[in-house]
């Protein structure tokens, strides 16, 4: 059997929808201090399209047509890795905007695609950036989308960098570059 175009289309929208209800769920989260599980058990029952509320809309607080598994997944990693998330985001964003002061929704737009990005198999991240900047435009105006483009890109760019392999000598640490090992004298050696 074949997938057709419109079944396709049904895919990629059950996807975002399901990347907007991460949102609303890591915003919910946040600013109601209330647990992950609980959260996501009230998605799961009464907002998602898998309940009653399947004929209802956005408009009403629903999120129609979202996969409820990747729902799940995409919250549960970032609440899961939102220390590691939010470090990368601290040494990302400038001085004078530290996260904390950023708007609540462009928090948890940057912590579900933080979320994806550092899973275990992450789909490329130009796929993760632009589905969050379609989001960001639903819920932000001005020149946060902007940002969160460049934040994302940084952020991406950040988690895939390959770390520097490290060697122990016992007596010196070797850290290697470029395939040239840099050598780090002992701080119990005396220079020569």
């Amino acid at each position: 059997m074949t997938q057709t175009d419109g079944d396709r289309q049904h895919k990629v929208r059950s996807r975002t929808a399901s990347r907007v209800a991460a949102v609303q769920a890591l915003f919910q989260i946040e600013q109601g201090n209330e647990s992950p599980e609980r959260v996501i058990n009230q998605f799961m029952r009464h907002r998602l399209g898998t309940s009653a509320s399947d004929q209802c809309d956005y408009a009403e607080g629903h999120v129609p047509d979202a996969d409820a598994r990747l729902f799940g997944i995409v919250v549960r990693g970032a609440m899961a890795r939102q220390e590691r998330i939010d470090t990368l985001l601290h040494e990302i964003l400038p001085a004078s905007w530290p996260l904390a002061r950023l708007d609540p929704v462009l928090r948890a737009i940057m912590h579900a695609a933080g979320g994806e990005m550092t899973g275990a198999d992450p789909i490329p991240a130009r796929v993760i950036i632009n589905e969050y900047m379609d989001i960001a435009h639903g819920f932000l105006a001005g020149d946060e989308p902007r940002m969160l483009n460049g934040v994302l890109d940084a952020l991406s760019r950040r988690i895939n960098e390959p770390e520097a392999p490290v060697t122990d000598t016992g007596s010196e640490t070797v850290v290697v570059v470029d395939d040239a090992p840099v050598a780090d004298a002992a701080p119990d050696s005396k220079p020569a």
